[in-house]
């Protein structure tokens, strides 16, 4: 849909130089990238991509006691975060065992 207004006209004017371009347009500067890489480069990326990792949640229920319930709440809110991090550190800590 086109506007026929004088507004219009002003705001973008007509292709008179037949490139495709608007009048007075400027041409897009090429960008030059660098595909040398170092190791050092590399396990920033490696860091960088990692930091943003987010592992998928996946809802269970789960039947716990509740005086350990009442120790991860004590602290306020996202109890169950804590709760998810304190398994992972003995997930991890078992890993490494075996």
């Amino acid at each position: 849909m086109q506007r026929d207004t004088k507004k219009h006209r002003k705001a973008y004017p007509a292709v008179k130089d037949g490139s495709g371009r608007r009048a007075g347009a400027r041409k897009k500067k090429a960008r030059t990238v660098s595909l040398m890489a170092s190791a050092s480069d590399s396990n920033e990326i490696v860091d960088r991509i990692l930091s943003y990792y987010r592992p998928l949640k996946k809802p269970v229920t789960l039947r716990l006691d509740a005086d350990v319930i009442a120790w991860f709440k004590k602290d306020g809110k996202r109890y169950q975060t804590r709760i998810n991090e304190a398994l992972r550190k003995v997930m991890e800590r078992e890993m490494k065992k075996g």
